[in-house]
């Protein structure tokens, strides 16, 4: 997608960040989900109040941290990925750019 990853499993505080990606001028927070095929619940509504007010903690933290000075970057993003198997075994990939 032309991203560049800056990190996988950052830890910001008590908070994990699945994924720091950066996109140009932005900073994309992604939380990756993954479901089976026989899971009753779709990976991306798995993500509830609680985990979201977390990672926008933790966002918070990391903006204020690292990139506030970062005259590259103007703003943050917080994007959900998931990633549903199939029957067969083949894997189903969905990407929600700002879902929260």
């Amino acid at each position: 997608m032309g991203c560049t990853i800056l990190g996988r499993n950052v830890r910001v505080g008590r908070a994990e960040i699945d994924l720091l990606v950066r996109d140009g001028v932005v900073i994309m927070i992604v939380e990756v989900r993954t479901r089976g095929s026989r899971s009753y619940q779709r990976a991306l509504d798995s993500i509830d109040a609680r985990k979201r007010a977390r990672l926008r903690a933790a966002g918070q933290q990391l903006w204020t941290s690292r990139f506030v000075r970062d005259e590259t970057i103007e703003r943050m993003r917080f994007d959900a990925v998931a990633v549903t198997f199939t029957p067969d075994g083949d894997p189903l990939v969905e990407h929600i750019k700002a879902a929260f």
